[in-house]
C-alpha cells in the first residue's frame, strides 16, 4: 500500500508540473484553462467509480457475497467526492467561459442529478440496520442510479448543449501538450481513487468484524443473564 501511495504522490507531482509549468496558456481562456485538466480527470474518475459500484452491486446480487457490497459502497463514497470536485471545477470553469456560475445545461443538470442520486444511495445505506438487507436494497438502487452515468455522457450529443465536446471520433480537440497534461492529471486521480477505495474496503471489512464481535458479546451476555435468571 505504501508503494501505491508513493506512486500516486509521484503522479501528482509530475501532473502538477505539466499542468502549471509545461502546458501553455489557452489562447482565449488564458491560465484558467488549467482548471479543465482537473475537471476532466474528475469526470473520468466519476465514470469509473460508479461503474465499479454498479459492477460490484451486480456481483453481490449474483453471489450474495458481502465483499462485493463493500466494494460498491466504497467506490460510491469516493465517487461522490470526485463528483463534488467535478461540479465545483465545472462551475469555476463555466464562470470564465460562459460568464455565469450556473446554467441548466443538459450536461450540468445530468451531473447534478447523478450527485443527488448517489447521495440518496449513501443515505439509504445508513438508514438500514441489517447488513444483508442493506446490501440487497442498496445494490438494486445502485443499478438504478447508474442509468444516469451513460445518460450524462450522451447529453451533449443528444441535446443542444453549450458544454464543449472534447473527445470525438476524430480524436481529442486539444493541443498535444494540453492532452498530455490532461492525461497525466487523469492518471494521478485514478491512482488516488484506487488507493482510496482499497483503504476504504479494508476499513469496512474491519468494521464488519468488530460489529460481529460486538454482537457476539452482546448475545453472550444476554444468554448468561437469562441463564442465571432461570
Amino acid at each position: 500500500m505504501r508503494v501505491a501511495l508513493g506512486a500516486t504522490a509521484a503522479l501528482f507531482v509530475v501532473s502538477g508540473y505539466f499542468d502549471f509549468l509545461k502546458s501553455p496558456d489557452d489562447a482565449w481562456l488564458g491560465p484558467s484553462q488549467r482548471i479543465f485538466y482537473v475537471h476532466m480527470g474528475a469526470a473520468f474518475v466519476v465514470a469509473l467509480a460508479f461503474t465499479v459500484a454498479c459492477a460490484a452491486s451486480t456481483l453481490y446480487l449474483a453471489t450474495r457475497q458481502l465483499r462485493f457490497d463493500r466494494w460498491a459502497c466504497a467506490s460510491a463514497e469516493v465517487g461522490m467526492v470526485f463528483t463534488s470536485m467535478l461540479l465545483t471545477t465545472g462551475i469555476l470553469w463555466g464562470k470564465v467561459v460562459w460568464g455565469v456560475w450556473w446554467t441548466w445545461d443538459p450536461r450540468l443538470t445530468a451531473t447534478l442529478i447523478l450527485w443527488v442520486l448517489f447521495w440518496g444511495y449513501l443515505l439509504l445505506r445508513d438508514g438500514i440496520r441489517f447488513r444483508e438487507q442493506r446490501a440487497r436494497v442498496s445494490a438494486v438502487l445502485a443499478l438504478v442510479c447508474y442509468l444516469d452515468v451513460p445518460l450524462d455522457y450522451m447529453t451533449i450529443r443528444w441535446w443542444k448543449s453549450i458544454h464543449p465536446i472534447v473527445i470525438t471520433a476524430q480524436g481529442i480537440n486539444m493541443a498535444p501538450t494540453m492532452i498530455g497534461a490532461m492525461c497525466l492529471t487523469s492518471a494521478a486521480m485514478v491512482a488516488l481513487y484506487l488507493s482510496w477505495v482499497t483503504v476504504r474496503v479494508r476499513l469496512m471489512g474491519t468494521e464488519d468484524i468488530l460489529d460481529d464481535v460486538k454482537n457476539g458479546l452482546r448475545d453472550g451476555v444476554r444468554c448468561q443473564f437469562w441463564g442465571d435468571g432461570s
